[in-house]
């Protein structure tokens, strides 16, 4: 019996070592192939899907084998790890080294060579352009969320209550399947301007016109050109808030309801205080969610005006400065602002995901 297990552990190690020599050469290979880009593309494309998924099967199995080699309890212990460890490195090869890069930089010169200290976090809070850019986002925080909530709450409980509840989800969700550039190159059309009695081809314009009233420029005329922006973006986020929203509004106990309009609760009280305080955790998810892209929003004024009439965001600024101006030091600085608006929302669903029932 002894000679036995002796036996099958050394097979246990010998496996393990060829599969990981296996699994060395076959990840190295791979790329030093792909690098090399000697092959055509098509070819190339197949063996780098074929070679992505085999190393990425290949790892998780030998890194297994090799936790297989201690005792069942540390065995358990560690297996955890294996699985989360890789994605672990990767999230943190994309993520957290390059927010470190990018805090070191923000306290540097333009061409990233001298230590200038808080110079740059000066700028963000002393220039014109940047209390520009840092008011509209506010103006995007606040009525991009709002809205695109409002009305995506509006829209489930309208539908709910109809005859075409899928339809009418469905053309509503169905912005959210359109990028954000190019939607901002239909509503460029739609808010295009032509002076002097040419024929209008913007829609919002030739209806103007139609009604006997002068063309406007309607992207040229700060600050109310923010809220003509902030429209694109709630056109879209509006379904993904509709979604949401009106599955949680399914999960509101319906004998609850049908008790408050027998004790005469109207309509807007039983909103008030049944519907809307069941649906609170959908309402905040929803608003968080939506608030992260309303900060980070950059597509829609890039492709609109390019952050010129008085439209420039914070993200918009950064790209400038970053890969414009070649400052790398305010294009960082502007980076870690957006972080330190970005992680109390972060942290906080992560504390309401930790605080509910299913995470415990």
């Amino acid at each position: 019996m002894p000679v036995t297990v002796s036996r099958l552990c050394a097979n246990n190690l010998l496996k393990t070592f060829l599969t990981l020599i296996a699994t060395l050469a076959i990840s190295l290979g791979g790329f030093i192939l792909l690098k090399g880009n000697a092959l055509a593309q098509i070819p190339t494309t197949l063996i780098a899907v074929v070679w992505g998924v085999l190393s990425v099967i290949l790892i998780f199995y030998s890194l297994n084998l090799l936790a297989g080699l201690f005792p069942t309890k540390v065995y358990n212990r560690i297996v955890p790890y294996i699985f989360i460890g890789p994605a672990v490195l990767i999230m943190g090869w994309y993520l957290f080294l390059p927010t470190m890069r990018s805090l070191y930089l923000s306290f540097l010169d333009k061409g990233a060579s001298k230590f200038v200290g808080l110079d740059n976090y000066k700028f963000l809070f002393t220039d014109r352009s940047m209390l520009v850019s840092i008011r509209n986002t506010l103006i995007w925080l606040v009525c991009g969320t709002g809205f695109s909530v409002v009305f995506g709450l509006v829209a489930a409980i309208l539908a709910e209550r109809s005859a075409i509840e899928k339809t009418a989800k469905t053309f509503i969700f169905l912005p959210m399947s359109i990028s954000l550039v190019g939607a901002g190159v239909i509503f460029k059309f739609m808010y295009s301007a032509k002076f002097g009695g040419a024929e209008q081809t913007g829609l919002l314009n030739a209806v103007v016109v139609a009604f006997g009233g002068e063309p406007k420029n309607w992207l040229g005329n700060a600050p109310w050109n923010n809220l003509f922006l902030i429209a694109i973006f709630v056109w879209l986020q509006t379904g993904f808030a509709l979604v949401v929203l009106s599955a949680a509004l399914k999960a509101v106990p319906e004998d609850m309801i049908e008790a408050a309009r027998i004790d005469g609760a109207g309509e807007f009280r039983i909103l008030m205080q049944i519907v809307i305080p069941n649906i609170r955790a959908s309402i905040i998810s929803v608003s968080t969610t939506i608030l992260l892209a309303a900060l980070k929003c950059f597509d829609i004024v890039y492709s609109m005006t390019n952050g010129l009439f008085g439209t420039e965001v914070l993200a918009s600024q950064q790209y400038k400065q970053m890969f414009t101006f070649h400052n790398y030091g305010r294009g960082s600085a502007i980076a870690i602002l957006i972080l330190i608006g970005v992680s109390p929302v972060i942290y906080y669903n992560l504390k309401e995901f930790k605080n509910r029932e299913a995470f415990k």
